[in-house]
């Protein structure tokens, strides 16, 4: 997969609310983020779930696989994220043979630490 370098979606996003999932849960282990980069590559991390992506990206759109742990459990799945017209997006989230959750995110416009 590869990320073209006029894809709007590269940078660090703030995941602020999930359908399946409170905000209290999103953000157990710290801030929920979704880390999208240049080299295909990025991260996620919400509740006690963290992983690594492997991207394929349009201008307002990313596909992509993951890996990665959940409550010390391996896990894997795919998704994808869009642009929205306000500037967010959206993520449909899914895990292997799992829950599946669409979550929506604001870019993080500071690179100071929380």
């Amino acid at each position: 997969m590869s990320v073209p370098t006029d894809c709007q979606l590269i940078g660090r996003w703030r995941i602020i609310e999930a359908d399946i999932w409170d905000r209290d849960y999103l953000d157990l282990c710290g801030p929920a983020t979704i880390t999208i980069g240049a080299n295909s590559r990025g991260e996620i991390a919400f509740g006690a779930m963290q992983a690594n992506l492997e991207l394929g990206c349009s201008r307002s759109m990313v596909v992509f696989t993951w890996a990665g742990s959940d409550e010390m459990d391996e896990v894997t799945g795919d998704g994808d994220a869009e642009l929205l017209d306000d500037g967010s997006i959206e993520v449909t989230f899914a895990y292997h043979n799992g829950d599946q959750a669409t979550l929506k995110a604001i870019r993080v416009t500071s690179s100071t630490a929380c």
